[in-house]
């Protein structure tokens, strides 16, 4: 039995039930497709059906405040995903009249819609034979075939496209693709995969020649950068605090936080002190600043490990724009701000 044959057998056999696998409908399978970048199954369901519940068609999200967009997607993280997908939905909605565009080539023209997730929705939706290049894929085929070629050399993707294009049954590309990503997601995973209940245990190239945990070959290494901020949770006479958006571009932008304090290190009580009183709350006299946590919070993203920290300042008066915990609670944060909201 040849590869294909064995895949889609072996998928017919193990796939889950996922919601969006029962339509062809391009509106949930795009917004599945969006929620499911860089975000497990597990995670990302619950989503899913927030999203549907609360935005049941692409106009629905089309006419919903991108802080609404946000709040919904809190704790999902990549927010550019979600600030993308409302633009989209918006574009679709009132330049396309609601219809997806039906092509691979058309839909790759939707932002934040790049080649894997255009593939995904136009063999999904509309049958159209693109292959879905992707972790899963690279993994899978790199190890059945014994290819060492580098998967972070631009030439990859075209080779391995190529392959699953060549493997892909014409007349139905949507069972290929789906099968190749749940094989990936459940039994070809990337460490210690169980090799002996797998289908291709006899005719596995890397299993043969115990290379699996070689394979796929990628030479390209994530650069880590550290950052350290130190956010000032204050409190007024009555209670209030205040909070900030994040304007600029790069993480978290459009979500809100407390007023905050970036730093080259980490830094103690005496520097927030001080920096506190240079260039903060000039129209409120400081009563007390008080460490939340000893320990930095370290929150890991995919290019940046933010070690957090949380300062109660304490402010005599009442604070320009302040609010209350209730409404507070009503804006779209990082999830790391969020969890320390509800904790305290």
């Amino acid at each position: 039995m040849n590869f294909t044959n064995s895949l889609t057998q072996w998928y017919l056999q193990n796939k889950r039930d996922l919601p969006w696998r029962n339509t062809t409908n391009p509106y949930p399978i795009w917004l599945s497709e969006i929620i499911l970048q860089q975000t497990r199954v597990a995670q990302g369901t619950p989503y899913f059906l927030s999203f549907m519940a609360a935005f049941p068609t692409v106009f629905d999200l089309a006419k919903a405040d991108e802080e609404q967009v946000l709040k919904l997607w809190q704790g999902l993280g990549y927010y550019s995903r979600a600030r993308n997908l409302h633009k989209t939905a918006q574009y679709v909605a009132s330049e396309l009249s609601g219809v997806f565009p039906n092509t691979y080539k058309d839909l790759l023209k939707l932002k934040g819609v790049g080649e894997y997730t255009a593939a995904a929705i136009a063999s999904f939706s509309y049958n159209e034979p693109v292959p879905v290049v992707d972790g899963n894929v690279f993994r899978i085929l790199s190890r059945y075939f014994d290819m060492e070629t580098d998967i972070a050399a631009a030439s990859a993707k075209k080779e391995f496209a190529a392959l699953a294009f060549e493997l892909m049954p014409k007349d139905n590309p949507a069972l290929f693709n789906q099968a190749i990503m749940e094989f990936g997601a459940l039994q070809c995973v990337p460490k210690s995969p169980n090799c002996g209940i797998c289908v291709f245990n006899s005719s596995c190239a890397a299993l043969q020649k115990k290379k699996v945990d070689q394979l796929p070959v990628n030479s390209k290494k994530l650069k880590v950068r550290n950052r350290f901020f130190n956010y000032l949770v204050v409190s007024d006479d009555n209670e209030n605090t205040i909070i900030q958006k994040r304007i600029a571009k790069g993480i978290w932008q459009n979500l809100y936080e407390f007023p905050l304090i970036e730093t080259d290190a980490e830094k103690d009580f005496d520097y927030i002190s001080t920096s506190i009183q240079d260039e903060f709350f000039k129209n409120n006299e400081l009563i007390s600043v008080d460490e939340c946590n000893g320990k930095s919070v370290i929150h890991k993203l995919s290019h940046q490990h933010l070690h957090i920290k949380f300062w109660k300042v304490k402010v005599k008066g009442t604070i320009e724009n302040g609010m209350d915990a209730t409404t507070l609670k009503s804006f779209p944060f990082p999830i790391v701000i969020f969890n320390f909201i509800e904790m305290n």
